[in-house]
């Protein structure tokens, strides 16, 4: 194989990961939407714990849009950082195999 077929096919499959590591992004708004539904309904029921839920909401949403964070820097890595390096390692791995 050429190595210029060989960096192809890896930054394709570079890109390739770092779209499924987004799709990690879709996790955290199903959850963060559902605990918005859970916390308005719970408001509705009793208006005065309203400050207690809402206390626990915004923790909870923070805590659950860590996960869609971590997604976008691996993915971010893969798209800027992980070439460089694995172009250079490529290219050391077939100098050496000559």
């Amino acid at each position: 194989m050429d190595i210029s077929m060989a960096v192809g096919l890896m930054l394709g499959l570079l890109g390739l990961g770092a779209g499924i590591a987004m799709i990690a992004g879709i996790g955290p708004g199903i959850g963060e939407g559902n605990a918005v539904a859970k916390a308005c309904e719970a408001i509705g029921r009793q208006p005065e714990s309203k400050s207690d839920v809402t206390s626990t909401l915004i923790m909870g949403c923070a805590i659950a849009e860590t996960t869609g964070l971590y997604a976008l820097i691996v993915a971010i890595l893969l798209i800027f950082v992980a070439p460089g390096s694995f172009v250079g390692l490529l290219k050391d791995t077939v100098n050496a195999l000559k």
